[in-house]
């Protein structure tokens, strides 16, 4: 097997034992991106003079003896709405296309303390705001199983290098699934922490209640361990909790005696894909296997969490993104007019893309003089109506077990022209996001036609070790995560500009 095919902790292994160098991991690597990004088209950039600067760094430590971090000389690649110093972070948007950070976000600083080599940053809808990463200004990245298809959104960049062992490990972003559903499209684990469990800090808001960074790795005790790196309180992120971090990595080891699974029934009715819903099923046979009790639970203002959600973002969206002026930073129009106003509304019509503005349309609408009491204010009442849904839940069970989307990965184009049904494609994923609870996406089956099915497995607030354990219980009894897709070699281009 080439290092490249390899989990982190593998890779991270074989490092530390001074069985491959950093240095070589990283020139193995940069040959297979070169090789297999012209068809995948997941990077936005790439640095690799800076990542074998840091391989370098790393090996001469280990030759010295010196102590080296967690994720030592492990390559790994960063959203492109997470800020990186010196390196540029688009938001894949015209209006964003030549900002170069002036520092670190909170979890990009901790996984350079902690040894990583950054290798690049990966493309994504248009200030995270898709489901299938085809609202880049920039790109479409295409599906490592089949490239007719999308990775899934907003995170499809980072699910898609993964997958195809163009990075070990990811970072990405998850609002209301945008970690989760592209795990589930493509094979891998996607992890979405408790809302403040992680910092926000240099990730470029969409919508601040809501935004949380999490991991997308190739295996649970991947995301496990990359978890335990970006956790913990900040002090420039107000939202960011104090608790103590646990030690997510031996906690994964240890199983629960008497485990309770709740099955919400919300969750498989009409507009399942019945693959999928087979799949879970199969899953849930091996939680009886080994001992866990399944329990049929009802999160009955589910229904409106698609509605709801796309009322709260969309308005946090739309004054977010109200900073983009083209004064400060960012694009300014060459056709700025004679007033400031002109300035601005040219600017932001030349910079936005249509997804961007619809949203920004919707928020202003729903914050407007008139409205505000029948959208925002009544969406916020619901949003506390679901959270409450899922602590009543979680009297009975230690966890849930759900899809995490309706339908595999779906064909390019075949949902850009009708918005509600792209929007339709979170509805698993929302719910928890509205409550703030961590939820994790792993590989449970294949369909019919080789497409990856996504388990989705939901805890309790700060009760991330609960659900890796879930999570690697499953992992350690199937071979799903294991499965690589044929990738098919494109024709001969030129290597891209590294």
């Amino acid at each position: 097997m080439l290092s490249h095919e390899l989990s982190a902790n593998k890779i991270k292994e074989k490092i530390i034992k001074r069985e491959i160098t950093a240095q070589e991991v990283v020139e193995e690597l940069f040959d297979w991106i070169n090789l297999k990004e012209p068809l995948i088209k997941a990077y936005l950039c790439l640095d690799k003079e800076g990542a074998l600067l840091k391989a370098k760094e790393i090996d001469k430590k280990l030759s010295n003896g010196d102590k080296v971090g967690l994720l030592a000389g492990i390559p790994v690649a960063i959203k492109d709405n997470i800020c990186t110093k010196g390196m540029r972070t688009t938001c894949a948007s015209k209006i964003l296309e030549n900002f170069i950070p002036p520092y670190d976000a909170f979890v990009v600083k901790r996984i350079k303390e902690e040894d990583a080599i950054i290798i690049g940053k990966t493309n994504l809808d248009e200030f995270a705001m898709g489901s299938s990463t085809e609202n880049s200004a920039f790109d479409i990245t295409q599906n490592p199983w089949d490239t007719d298809r999308i990775p899934g959104g907003s995170s499809g960049g980072s699910a898609a290098v993964v997958t195809a062992d163009m990075a070990f490990m990811a970072l990405g972003s998850d609002t209301g699934g945008s970690v989760r559903q592209p795990a589930s499209f493509c094979g891998n684990v996607g992890l979405r922490p408790t809302y403040g469990r992680v910092s926000r800090y240099g990730l470029v808001a969409f919508a601040s209640s809501l935004d949380q960074i999490g991991p997308i790795t190739k295996d649970v005790l991947d995301a496990a361990l990359l978890l335990q790196v970006i956790s913990g309180h900040d002090n420039y992120d107000s939202t960011c909790a104090t608790l103590n971090v646990p030690d997510f990595i031996t906690g994964i080891k240890h199983l629960d005696d008497g485990l309770k699974i709740g099955i919400p029934k919300e969750f498989f009715g009409e507009g399942l894909n019945i693959e999928i819903r087979n799949a879970i099923m199969d899953a849930l046979k091996i939680y009886e296997g080994k001992g866990a009790k399944l329990v049929d639970i009802s999160l009955p203002h589910s229904e409106y969490a698609v509605a709801t959600y796309y009322i709260i973002a969309t308005a946090e969206a739309s004054s977010n993104l109200a900073r983009y002026d083209s004064v400060r930073y960012g694009l300014r129009s060459q056709l700025s007019g004679d007033n400031i106003i002109d300035m601005y509304s040219r600017t932001r019509a030349e910079g936005f893309g249509s997804e961007v503005k619809r949203r920004i349309l919707l928020g202003n609408y729903a914050l407007s003089t008139g409205y505000y009491e029948a959208y925002y204010l009544k969406a916020s009442k619901v949003r506390n109506l679901i959270r409450k849904d899922f602590e009543d839940a979680f009297e009975k069970v230690d966890c849930m077990v759900c899809p995490t989307s309706p339908t595999p990965a779906f064909n390019i184009g075949e949902k850009t022209t009708d918005p509600l049904q792209m929007y339709l494609t979170d509805i698993y994923t929302t719910p928890s996001s509205l409550a703030g609870i961590p939820g994790i996406s792993i590989p449970c089956g294949f369909t019919s036609t080789d497409l990856p099915i996504g388990m989705q497995i939901l805890g309790k607030h700060f009760d991330e070790e609960k659900i890796l354990r879930v999570a690697k219980l499953f992992e350690n009894e199937t071979d799903f995560h294991l499965k690589k897709p044929n990738l098919i070699e494109p024709e001969p281009k030129k290597g891209i500009d590294i």
